[in-house]
């Protein structure tokens, strides 16, 4: 499956009817609404949103905000049920961490949740390594955090 990964405005319709299903699922999972501990991105804050599609249909997304001045939190990466497994994941996150290097962010961390054991297996898989929480996120039962170190761009 080649997926197409283009720049888009946070509040693009199809990136946002993307970060919709991302929220239905973790809501499900989590069994309520209340289980973002952190700050939610807005227009304001998100530096870089990508949204991948294949054969035009809209089948993830994922952005970028900046902490600091060498590094930045991945946020509302998803990539839809029926693509996963399927290389759009990897390319995604490729696409984000390329992204973050051009901008001279070294360091990308991001937050997850116990209740998505696939979402921690695949960012070790990539080769991020688990952290302690960061942020808004110290103290939360509801979170995982992960860093991983990216080579600068030249």
């Amino acid at each position: 499956m080649t997926a197409v990964i283009t720049p888009r405005a946070w509040d693009d319709a199809e990136g946002a009817a993307l970060r919709t299903a991302q929220r239905a699922e973790l809501d499900a999972r989590y069994g309520s609404g209340d289980h973002e501990p952190g700050t939610p991105p807005t227009a304001a804050d998100i530096d870089v949103f990508l949204v991948a599609t294949v054969a035009g249909t809209p089948v993830g997304c994922g952005a970028l905000r900046r902490l600091d001045e060498t590094s930045a939190e991945l946020k509302r990466m998803y990539v839809t049920p029926e693509s996963r497994g399927s290389g759009v994941a990897t390319a995604l996150l490729r696409a984000l961490e390329d992204a973050a290097a051009r901008r001279g962010w070294t360091i990308l961390r991001l937050e997850t949740g116990p209740a998505q054991p696939d979402a921690m297996r695949f960012y070790e898989r990539e080769g991020y390594r688990e952290i302690p929480l960061f942020g808004a996120y110290v103290g939360s039962d509801l979170s995982v955090c992960y860093e991983r170190t990216l080579e600068p761009v030249s």
